[in-house]
């Protein structure tokens, strides 16, 4: 337990949220010209969504990445149409879109228990085909895991987002003094005392020019938007990559932020948004804090003061605004507390939206009924 907060996290480590995979249907069965009989079907390739199950798993199973199903049965004399195939059943990870190898999305699976085809069995040999059985349907899938954590850490490289994973956990990150120590996105679960769970994600620095492709671009948003909040860090003092770039201050870096976010989609800004000012043990942070909460409140007064490129067409709404420090523990478990309440007040949206939607479609069937 993280003490004081009733909440502890556990790691994830690596994990994997996209995998390519080479399906085969069955081929069918020979048919038996003497006597007309026909081959059985080959088997079919399925997607199944399972609770508990991983794309790391998938991979672990089929670690060729092949996937092929049985073939039917030859017609025999004893049994002149051939048997079935036997069906290969790939359990998978509910919340996977199903892509083709252009990238056209074909299918999803969202829920436990719902089944998508994935490669379908070939026909085997009858009259029709001169006795001769066909292949099954072959495929380059990609699995994309949709959603892979409740909150995702955004922000600029060395603002601080591992030390607050390891501060609101016992997740253990790489930290460093220089940019980049996140390159693949670590997931780690805060364990609430009353047995909530709640999965963070902290995803690799953005960077300016992100929304282009550049450094890990789209693959960092592409995680941003699988998680269902956004909780952006922000380092009070600033931000300067490299002595090549510009130094931008922590309004300026809030802006770039959601700059990269709106140009990459718009949609993103939608999420639900909390912002954690890191960094409140330094020197001045204090001033640096009460000036930015200011520019917060009424941004347009600052924005004519800054160039046109650092300027997004609309602005974050953040839910809550904590000032932090990962060194001295300051304002962790207030943030905790922002993150629980700010998922449960979704939730109970989402909740309240679908019981006015059964209500009005009762509403509806009910007239037609009387009506009728």
């Amino acid at each position: 337990m993280v003490r004081g907060s009733g909440a502890a996290l556990r790691r994830y480590g690596t994990f994997i949220d996209d995998l390519r995979l080479y399906v085969r249907g069955g081929t069918g069965g020979m048919g038996y010209p003497r006597l007309g009989g026909e081959g059985g079907r080959g088997g079919d390739v399925y997607f199944v969504a399972q609770e508990r199950t991983t794309l790391k798993s998938v991979k672990n199973r089929y670690p060729q990445k092949r996937i092929v199903a049985g073939t039917g049965a030859n017609s025999s004399v004893r049994a002149l149409k051939g048997e079935k195939g036997k069906d290969c059943e790939v359990h998978v990870p509910p919340g996977i879109s199903i892509l083709d190898d252009d990238g056209k999305q074909i299918g999803e699976v969202n829920a436990a228990g719902e089944r998508f085809l994935a490669a379908r069995g070939g026909l085997g040999g009858s009259l029709a085909t001169n006795f001769l059985p066909s292949k099954g349907q072959k495929r380059i899938l990609h699995l994309d895991l949709k959603l892979i954590a409740d909150v995702g850490l955004v922000g600029f490289p060395n603002a601080g987002k591992s030390s607050l994973l390891s501060k609101i956990s016992h997740a253990k990150p790489e930290i460093a003094n220089y940019a980049f120590t996140t390159i693949q996105p670590e997931l780690g679960k805060i364990m609430y005392a009353d047995y909530k769970q709640i999965l963070v994600a902290d995803l690799p620095g953005l960077i300016e020019g992100a929304h282009a492709n550049k450094g890990m671009g789209h693959k960092f948003l592409k995680h941003v938007e699988r998680t269902k909040h956004l909780l952006l860090v922000v380092d009070i003092s600033g931000f300067q990559l490299s002595t090549k770039t510009r130094f931008r201050t922590a309004f300026e870096t809030i802006l770039l932020l959601t700059k990269e976010l709106e140009q990459y989609k718009e949609e993103l800004l939608t999420k639900p948004a909390l912002l954690a000012i890191n960094k409140m043990d330094l020197p001045c942070a204090k001033d640096n804090l009460n000036e930015l909460m200011k520019q917060l409140q009424n941004p347009q007064d600052s924005l004519h003061l800054l160039q046109e490129e650092v300027i997004p067409e609309n602005t974050l709404k953040f839910r809550d605004i904590i000032p932090i420090s990962t060194y001295t523990g300051e304002g962790i478990d207030e943030l905790k507390a922002c993150v629980r309440k700010s998922l449960d007040e979704e939730t109970e949206q989402e909740n309240a939206e679908y019981r006015k939607k059964k209500l009005l479609l009762l509403q509806t069937s009910g007239e037609q009924k009387h009506r009728g």
